[in-house]
């Protein structure tokens, strides 16, 4: 049995000298995730896609504070954009230590009712975009043999919902694709010679929120809102920076145990 005497040194919370790729990042949780991340001492690119403004204004604030901040046009959905951000957060910043899968978009309508073209869209958006993002980071982090990737699922994708067939089945997809991903990572950093007895690690989580106070949620009708607010025991929508600080621990040398989970962020809505 080990004892007291043996017990490895604190593991480090602050993420200095990290860089950390964010997209989805000028708004929402995303944005409260990038000002985690910087307060922790990480450098941040965020991507975003159609919200230019939000994006500058975000620029524009953390620049007051001093933060290595980068902002990086992209559409997700699609696998060139992919690959392109990733090049020019490389270029910017010289690696990528985290990469938080964040964007996302829905569509509501009956299953009977959705297009095929919004079915094509959201799942490339939620699904199809952390895959290439990860395909062409996860390479680097395996070669150091230390890298964090954290994938926002949703609780949708845990339970279904009426309305929402594409979003969950693409959420659900991220839970799957975070499972095999973290098996990958090992074995392949095990062949690399890089998996650590007791190093951090190249890890890959999930964070699945709940009902969070965002633009998103904002478009929910009253009477809906009304019940799914009845069915979380604490009674309240989730704030952004509630989500934001389980994704910078997951980030942290302090998580490297951790891999292939799903942290239900979500006030009990989800058991």
């Amino acid at each position: 049995m080990h004892t007291l005497q043996s017990a490895q040194p604190p593991a480090r919370t602050d993420l200095s000298g990290k860089v950390a790729l964010v997209t989805g990042g000028a708004g929402g949780i995303g944005l409260a995730i990038c000002r985690e991340l910087i307060r922790a001492g990480a450098a941040v690119a965020a991507g975003y896609h159609s919200s230019a403004e939000a994006a500058e204004v975000a620029a524009e604030r953390f620049a007051r504070l001093g933060a290595d901040f980068s902002l990086h046009r992209a559409d997700v959905s699609r696998a060139e954009d992919c690959y392109r951000l990733t090049a020019e957060t490389l270029e910017r910043h010289g690696r990528v230590d985290i990469l938080v899968n964040n964007a996302g978009m829905t569509r509501p309508a009956m299953a009977t009712d959705v297009p095929d073209k919004d079915w094509d869209q959201i799942l490339a958006t939620n699904l199809s975009g952390p895959f290439y993002l990860a395909k062409r980071l996860l390479p680097g982090m395996i070669e150091r043999g230390s890298g964090r990737i954290v994938n926002l699922s949703s609780v949708v994708g845990q339970t279904g919902t009426i309305g929402q067939a594409p979003y969950a089945s693409a959420k659900a997809g991220l839970i799957g694709l975070t499972t095999c991903l973290a098996r990958d990572a090992a074995v392949l950093a095990a062949k690399a010679g890089t998996l650590s007895d007791t190093g951090p690690a190249v890890t890959v989580n999930a964070v699945a929120p709940g009902m969070i106070d965002t633009p998103m949620t904002d478009t929910i009708p009253p009477r809906i809102r009304t019940r799914l607010l009845a069915g979380i025991p604490l009674g309240r929508d989730g704030a952004p920076h509630e989500v934001a600080r389980v994704v910078v621990f997951l980030c942290q040398d302090a998580s490297s145990y951790i891999t292939g989970q799903v942290w239900s962020v979500n006030g009990g809505m989800h058991m």
